[in-house]
């Protein structure tokens, strides 16, 4: 994911006359840089969680993001549910 007001096909209202003012191209702006999100959501719980990295979207990225997902949140997440 690029970093930065950059324009997309979405919609956002701002009152007419005062348009937000977006890069037009999306090309890598070195200043900005990039952001690789990688999360976990538990869909019975209603919640997430994502880490965001600044370099490789790679395997070792995905499995540390995993793996603190669950060392924080997760493993008490399952205990809690398989306890009710």
């Amino acid at each position: 994911e690029l970093v930065g007001n950059y324009k997309n096909g979405g919609k956002e209202y701002h009152p007419t006359g005062h348009p937000v003012e977006v890069l037009a191209h999306d090309f890598h702006n070195r200043e900005l840089g990039k952001a690789t999100p990688y999360g976990v959501y538990e869909p019975g719980r209603n919640v997430g969680w994502v880490t965001v990295g600044t370099d490789h979207d790679t395997a070792q990225f995905a499995v540390a993001s995993i793996r603190q997902w669950w060392q924080r949140t997760g493993r008490r997440s399952i205990r809690r549910r398989r306890s009710s």
